[in-house]
């Protein structure tokens, strides 16, 4: 849908998987400057109490939301300094959760998996200080998307939609992107 909306190129990547990255970067670094990255991927396995839950899940959740993100930044970092000193400027968006910020039963895995990707933000932040690329994290909450609460819960569309039951306007994918779209578009302080 992207592609067709905005002649962008798309590329399956296992964000997972080091050597898929890895093949990422490249093709990325091939197709020209970069002076942005959106950090989006992750997600969110099982509502079990921290007692009860599946190790499996756990891991799943680090991968995808802390390894993840590491592997991004470390493999786009230089490209997109090379875009800093080119241009003046880069920006790095990292989409996180409110699950970073504040705990709730059933979501230990998936709080820890966040709080470390914002960490990761935060750390990130304070090792770029002084470089042209701007960090942003947005933490948005409940999010009402096809498939995110579904995958959440094995696939279950009837749970999936009583999460949201008697919740007047949740957020949706679109609020996201246009908060994301205003980070990226905002200017820089002494720039007009």
């Amino acid at each position: 849908m992207l592609v067709n909306e905005t002649g962008a190129s798309a590329v399956a990547c296992d964000l997972t998987d080091a050597d898929a990255v890895a093949a990422l970067i490249k093709e990325i670094e091939a197709a020209g400057p970069v002076h942005a990255l959106v950090q989006i991927a992750g997600g969110a396995r099982g509502t079990d109490r921290i007692e009860d839950a599946r190790t499996d899940d756990w891991q799943w959740m680090y991968d995808v939301n802390v390894l993840a993100t590491q592997r991004l930044v470390a493999g786009l970092l230089p490209l997109l300094r090379g875009a800093a000193e080119a241009d003046g400027h880069a920006d790095m968006v990292f989409v996180t959760s409110t699950a970073a910020q504040g705990a709730y039963p059933g979501g230990g895995g998936y709080n820890a998996a966040k709080a470390a990707e914002s960490m990761l933000v935060h750390a990130l932040r304070q090792e770029l200080n002084g470089e042209p690329i701007r960090v942003v994290e947005v933490a948005p909450g409940m999010v009402h998307t096809e498939e995110f609460t579904l995958n959440r819960l094995g696939g279950d569309q009837r749970a999936a939609e009583s999460v949201y039951a008697g919740v007047d306007e949740p957020l949706t994918a679109d609020d996201v992107a246009d908060v994301i779209g205003y980070a990226l578009d905002t200017p820089r302080p002494g720039k007009p």
